[in-house]
């Protein structure tokens, strides 16, 4: 097990010249300045850092990585992850089309997710993806069903619930056979069986995916054990699978906990797979994104909590980034003028007229004031992705930094813009 590292050129604290805290060398207190808060924040070297461990730990082995879009579909991001030489994962049709945005082919796209509806299935086989990964027998014959009609063979992946504990938070656990996902594995060896006399179907490959924020090797190299199993299984059977896919869910480090590499992860589901001789598909998203990315906030207000502590309200809430509100998610909170740690005890909340709206808990921070400038770290995937617009809150306004220069990669929303589909 390794700790996930952060080498000082992406986000660091000048220690020794005025503590503040920079991204590639750029100060967040000039970027707030400029462009206001809340905001995120996202550093390109780190971003394309993330990928490259993946994919250079494959060491040569046979493999395709599709970027989760789920995590952040920021085009700006999906576009440097194309010109990395990433496909994309897609768990419905809107992010196929900002895929297709972004400048990636159909065929660098899979199709991801449990209720695919039947306008979003047929756009998918009009299109021509890569593969789209089957739920359900139900799925499979309505996927049957348009690829008849339309005279052609879908190219499906059977998605196979492997009932794996990932250990998980239980809001993201995605691989127990009381998960809504994929078709239980016996169930699944049946389903395969049919395929031969089903000419509209195309087997490319067996899916497995068991949750997000995986933190032990364990569950993702039984998941991958139990799919080559099955792939080589198939292929004995006369099945000329192309690839497996492993999905993904490899954890990040929020708290500065030990969590695998991706040389360790990658090197797991390439000894699993190997003796099927099948290139590997994975469908990382969290593990690339959610280090490059911060969300700076501004402190609107100190007030008394306890006699030891108090609360500190920020103008970035539960609207904002939800994954404390949601999961209890832990994110390092940090002044952005300043040290990283100090001596007072205080709860950090959001703005949002909900109880539940606590962005961190019992943080030991140096003595802050209105006016201060936090970064809430590791906000790069499920932050702008989940943002809402409750309380009618404004989504806020993106920010890539790349070689020693910003730019907005998307503007604030106005109340304008969210009302223009409103009569």
């Amino acid at each position: 097990m390794a700790q996930a590292t952060r080498p000082a050129g992406f986000y660091r604290h000048n220690d020794g010249i005025d503590d503040s805290l920079v991204c590639d060398d750029v100060p967040l207190a000039a970027i707030a300045a400029a462009e206001g808060t809340p905001l995120y924040v996202y550093s390109a070297a780190l971003l394309r850092e993330r990928y490259r461990a993946i994919d250079e730990a494959f060491q040569g082995y046979p493999h395709a990585l599709h970027y989760a879009l789920k995590a952040n579909s920021t085009l700006a991001i999906a576009r440097l992850l194309r010109e990395l030489g990433s496909a994309v994962d897609a768990n419905s049709v809107w992010e196929i089309e900002v895929a297709r945005k972004a400048g990636f082919a159909p065929s660098q796209i899979v199709f991801t997710g449990v209720g695919k509806t039947p306008e979003e299935l047929e756009t998918a086989v009009a299109l021509g993806v890569k593969a789209i990964n089957v739920e359900s027998a139900g799925e499979l014959a309505r996927l049957e069903a348009i690829g008849s009609r339309l005279g052609r063979s879908v190219r499906v992946a059977i998605r196979v619930n492997p009932d794996i504990d990932a250990k998980s938070h239980p809001k993201i656990s995605t691989g127990l056979k009381i998960n809504k996902f994929g078709v239980p594995l016996d169930d699944a060896r049946a389903l395969l069986q049919t395929l031969k006399a089903r000419p509209s179907l195309t087997l490319v490959a067996i899916h497995v995916h068991v949750g997000s924020q995986i933190t032990s090797l364990d569950p993702l190299r039984r998941a991958a054990a139990l799919v080559a199993g099955l792939s080589q299984e198939l292929q004995q059977q006369g099945f000329p699978l192309e690839y497996v896919d492993l999905g993904g869910g490899l954890g990040v480090s929020y708290d500065g906990s030990e969590v695998p590499s991706s040389a360790e992860y990658v090197h797991a589901l390439v000894d699993a797979v190997r003796h099927t001789s099948l290139p590997i598909v994975l469908e990382p998203g969290r593990s690339i994104a959610a280090p490059a990315g911060v969300l700076v906030a501004r402190i609107i207000d100190v007030k008394p909590r306890t006699a030891e502590s108090d609360f500190v309200i920020i103008d970035a809430g539960m609207t904002e980034l939800i994954r404390p509100a949601m999961y209890g998610a832990f994110h390092r909170i940090e002044p952005v003028s300043g040290p990283a740690a100090g001596d007072h005890h205080y709860e950090i909340v959001g703005p949002v007229c909900e109880s539940s709206d606590v962005v961190g808990r019992d943080r030991m921070l140096p003595l802050l004031k209105v006016g201060d400038v936090v970064a809430i770290r590791d906000a790069g995937a499920y932050g702008s992705a989940m943002a809402s617009n409750y309380n009618r809150r404004p989504l806020p306004a993106e920010v890539l930094v790349d070689a020693g220069a910003w730019r907005v990669i998307r503007r604030r929303q106005t109340i304008d813009d969210q009302l223009l589909l409103e009569s």
